[in-house]
């Protein structure tokens, strides 16, 4: 039963993407094998980081975070959604609503602010590089992580007391593969302030990265100096312009299709993404697989 509300409603049902199943099975190996990828890229990123010590820098230990916020993220859908496919029962308790919101808000809230440092890291890095080791130092990337999962673990806390306490009238249905918020009102609060602030510093960060960029005066200088923003840049879209569009729009524009693909690609998809844009456009990452396997980086 819902706090401060007289509905009898004890679980809900989630109509998730299809009723046919057959096109329900196809979905099911569909995301089967985005989520394994996902977690043996995940995985991958996070133990090479951990084991090779030349990605012991700030830019490798954020990136290590990123890839658990998004192996946990996709793990708090993806495993429900894979289920809800192939079975009759298609329900999640209210208790298992408000973990489920609690947890994907948090690790969806930190994620935000770990891109945020991220840009910083960058902003350093290209516009202060002979101080880029005594700005960045390992007790300031500390503060940037703890800084950020405390963020997110207080605004979710506060997100889903707010939004479970308020009046609900039927039916139980939800058109979505996971339980989402259903008040247009706390949406739009969500995105304006958990979205739009680090996206702020985001854009601060790489207005004046591009500044010194453009004052580099050979071609292959911007060209290094861009391509190492350019994979940062790439996620930070595909994660941060969905959930802007989705949490962000009039509710009356609002299509439970287009939330469903939109929640899919910034919950899924991006997850599934990243460990590969990182490793194809990253040599180092590259040279620290290869020595993990035992092949020697120097002759390719």
């Amino acid at each position: 039963m819902f706090p401060g509300n007289d509905s009898s409603v004890t679980e809900f049902i989630l109509l998730g993407f299809s009723r046919n199943p057959r096109t329900n099975w196809i979905l099911f190996f569909l995301f089967l094998f985005v989520y394994l990828f996902t977690v043996l890229g995940n995985g991958l990123i996070v133990t090479l980081i951990r084991v090779d010590a030349s990605l012991h820098t700030p830019m490798y230990f954020f990136l290590s975070i990123l890839s658990v916020l998004d192996l946990s993220y996709a793990t708090t859908t993806v495993p429900q959604m894979l289920v809800h496919l192939i079975s009759k029962k298609k329900t999640i308790s209210y208790i298992g609503c408000v973990v489920q919101m609690y947890i994907f808000l948090t690790l969806g809230i930190t994620e935000t602010w770990i891109f945020a440092a991220m840009a910083y890291d960058r902003y350093v890095a290209i516009c202060y590089p002979l101080h880029y080791g005594v700005k960045m130092g390992q007790t300031l990337c500390v503060a940037l992580a703890v800084s950020s999962a405390l963020c997110g673990l207080t605004c979710a806390l506060v997100y889903t007391v707010f939004a479970m306490n308020l009046p609900y009238c039927g039916p139980n249905e939800i058109n979505h593969f996971f339980y989402t918020s259903l008040n247009d009102q706390v949406d739009f609060i969500l995105g304006f302030i958990l979205l739009l602030i680090p996206l702020s510093l985001i854009l601060t960060s790489y207005v004046r990265i591009f500044m010194a960029i453009l004052k580099i005066r050979s071609t292959q200088g911007r060209i290094k100096a861009f391509s190492t923003c350019a994979s940062h840049i790439t996620v930070i879209t595909m994660f941060c312009i969905p959930c802007m569009v989705m949490y962000m729009r009039p509710g009356s524009e609002a299509s439970p299709e287009d939330d469903k693909k939109l929640a899919l690609f910034y919950n899924v998809i991006s997850a599934f993404l990243n460990p590969i844009i990182y490793s194809l456009r990253n040599k180092d990452v590259k040279r620290a697989f290869l020595k993990l396997v035992g092949i020697s980086g120097d002759g390719q």
